[in-house]
């Protein structure tokens, strides 16, 4: 028997997860979730082809600031100075492995290094330490689209408007 569904006489297995609403989040609300939790995922290019990383982040003005090793994959992600940055995407989420209802948020905008030095180092302090190799720079992503959504339970759903029924 599946943990999602339920194996019923005829050997078929229905789900038997409540029905969802999915409700989408604006800029504000999501960039404060997003702050709630310290790892993420960063999509950047890396020869030529789509990379995924998980990474640190610390949300800071509106910013999303993640710590990353010079002499890694990263290193793509390190604009010249002529260039306003690069463009990536950053994902970050919470979601329950049993009910999965929670939320995600995805960023896309220009990522470029912290040029200061002392924001650097503060920046480059782990913030939950997820790797034992120290972090010697950072990067910040100024947010140009944000979108997220919340998944929730149909009954605790009390936000009319913006939901659209999902059955998962």
């Amino acid at each position: 028997m599946d943990q999602d569904g339920a194996e019923y006489a005829d050997g078929q297995v229905r789900d038997t997860k409540p029905a969802r609403l999915i409700r989408e989040l604006d800029e504000a609300e999501a960039l404060r979730l997003v702050a709630t939790v310290s790892l993420g995922r960063i999509v950047f290019t890396q020869h030529a082809l789509p990379a995924v990383r998980p990474v640190d982040h610390v949300v800071q003005d509106g910013d999303i600031i993640v710590r990353i090793d010079d002499d890694s994959a990263f290193a793509s992600l390190v604009a010249s100075v002529d260039v306003p940055g690069v463009v990536v995407a950053y994902e970050a989420d919470s979601m329950d492995p049993d009910t999965h209802l929670g939320w995600s948020v995805v960023v896309t905008g220009f990522a470029s290094p912290v040029s200061e030095a002392d924001e650097a180092d503060r920046c480059a302090e782990p913030s939950s330490p997820q790797v034992v190799q120290p972090r010697t720079g950072a990067v910040r992503i100024h947010p140009d689209l944000v979108t997220g959504f919340w998944l929730e339970a149909e009954a605790e759903a009390a936000r009319p408007t913006s939901a659209v029924r999902r059955q998962s």
